[in-house]
């Protein structure tokens, strides 16, 4: 009985531990959904009210406005630059763990590398080329930045889950007349489903979430979400509860595709941890 009730003891510890730190994890998304409801008089008001009269203007005044076409930039942008992230990084992973020499490891290496500079440092040259090119304020400058950043880390993330892939099985289909790509496409490729999954949401949330970027290639036509949201801060005061609407807006439909996916997103990060 007293081993019963201490693993009953330790069960219920744990389980109220995990809820302390879910709940200090997720009241900054509480809070700010919360400040969402409210007006300015409400947000600023001490001591802050848990219960109050929930107002929707703050998310009708978001959608009458400019807002609505950068959330659609926003996605447009993200999709577009995850499809062809994977349309050309996967290919690209596949070949590199393929290749048997060490050139494989070393360029794979400085792929990686490229991943690891710091974005500032690309701005000026990208900001010189884009404005010579016209490129500037425009939705294909933001997909070719977001694609060059986000091939690194497909094939960082794809090439061990090719690499743990026994060959037996491409040998097997080119034994039965297949090419090499139709094996990685028929064979290969379903067989990686958990690892596409986490990439391609990861690939979605880097150019979901960009506000560097956009904000210094971007002026009207092209402005994403994250950097509309900064234009209810101006000279004539801080429109707090827009801008509460508006982070909730950008934040919730990640928060929904991470939740559906999940179970995806656990097995790809750790899918192609082992080897054997």
């Amino acid at each position: 009985m007293t081993s019963k009730s201490s693993r009953a003891r330790d069960r219920f510890l744990m389980h109220a531990l995990a809820i302390v730190l879910a709940l200090l994890a997720l009241s900054p998304f509480l809070w700010l959904v919360l400040m969402s409801f409210k007006t300015n008089a409400e947000i600023f008001r001490f001591p802050p009210r848990v219960l109050f009269e929930a107002t929707w203007a703050n998310y009708a005044a978001l959608w009458t406005s400019d807002f609505r076409n950068s959330f659609a930039n926003s996605l447009i942008v993200g999709v577009v630059s995850t499809v062809l992230s994977l349309l050309i990084g996967v290919p690209a992973a596949y070949a590199l763990s393929r290749w048997t020499t060490r050139a494989g490891g070393t360029i794979t290496l400085w792929i990686l590398a490229s991943r690891m500079a710091p974005p500032i440092a690309f701005t000026i040259p990208y900001f010189l080329v884009y404005r010579h090119l016209e490129l500037l304020d425009t939705l294909t400058g933001l997909i070719i930045i977001y694609l060059t950043f986000n091939l690194s880390l497909v094939i960082w993330m794809m090439r061990p889950f090719y690499d743990q892939l026994p060959r037996s099985l491409e040998e097997a289909a080119w034994i039965d007349g297949a090419t090499m790509w139709q094996g990685f496409y028929r064979i290969i490729l379903p067989l990686s489903g958990p690892g596409l999954a986490a990439t391609a949401i990861l690939c979605f949330l880097f150019a979901w979430n960009d506000f560097f970027f956009a904000l210094i290639l971007t002026r009207t036509e092209a402005m994403t979400a994250p950097v509309a949201v900064v234009n209810f801060m101006n000279y004539e005061g801080w429109e707090w509860g827009r801008i509460a609407a508006g982070g909730t807006m950008i934040m919730l439909p990640v928060l929904i595709f991470s939740f559906l996916v999940r179970r995806y997103l656990v097995h790809g990060l750790t899918g192609g941890a082992l080897k054997g």
